[in-house]
């Protein structure tokens, strides 16, 4: 992907996020959702729906999601049988979200959330058998200026500094058999998330795929399953 297009795009996206200035709701897979100012809004891209849909709930087992949000994925996975889900985010706001939609739709019980940067709130022993990160895709600074309200850090990711974190600290928290899957674009860069994830012993795979019309044009979402180089 040309990145002056990437960039635009993310900007484009950054703005439309800055335009929620209140609480709000939205609907999503035939439910209602609260949303924070300051939270990524899945209603906002196409690849929500496609994430829920492509991402797998272990009945009975454990979910991670890295970068929460609204929690919207974090619910889906209670309400369709993991018995433990832990939602992670930087974002007080982002957290704050997530629980007002766990109280929602009645998971509370289930769905743990914490606030920090990736796996930091995690101890030692808490492993799962499924991590999920809707990546920071953008290999690029944000060309506006940061605000209060700034989630440039949910879509930039100079030279994939993030990525390289989430992967190097990612295995003490899979399950003997867990799976470790990031959400990713073409406005990504695909050759460097490989060179990076080689370099921490993973390989990517693209498990689940899907071109969306955008307002650019087309985007190509997937699904990537990091196996053991």
């Amino acid at each position: 992907m040309n990145s002056s297009r990437a960039v635009a795009a993310a900007e484009d996206l950054l703005r439309s996020h800055q335009e929620v200035t209140a609480p709000t709701t939205f609907g999503l897979l035939g439910a209602e959702w609260e949303l924070l100012p300051g939270v990524y809004a899945p209603a906002l891209t196409s690849s929500a729906a496609l994430y829920a849909e492509w991402l797998p709930y272990p009945v009975g087992g454990s979910f991670c999601e890295v970068g929460c949000g609204t929690g919207y994925l974090a619910v889906l996975a209670a309400e369709r049988g993991c018995a433990r889900v832990v939602a992670l985010d930087v974002s007080p706001a982002a957290a704050e979200n997530t629980r007002r939609n766990a109280r929602r739709h009645g998971v509370t019980e289930r769905v743990e959330v914490a606030v920090g940067d990736l796996f930091a709130p995690l101890t030692a022993e808490d492993r799962f058998d499924v991590v999920f990160w809707n990546s920071a895709f953008i290999d690029a600074a944000p060309e506006s200026s940061p605000t209060d309200n700034d989630l440039a850090p949910a879509f930039f990711d100079d030279g994939y500094r993030t990525h390289r974190r989430f992967l190097a600290d990612a295995s003490p928290h899979l399950a003997p058999g867990g799976l470790l899957l990031l959400g990713f674009c073409d406005l990504g860069n695909r050759s460097l998330l490989e060179s990076v994830a080689a370099q921490e012993g993973w390989r990517p795979r693209t498990v689940r795929a899907c071109t969306t019309p955008s307002p650019g044009g087309q985007l190509s979402f997937e699904l990537i399953a990091l196996e053991r180089a």
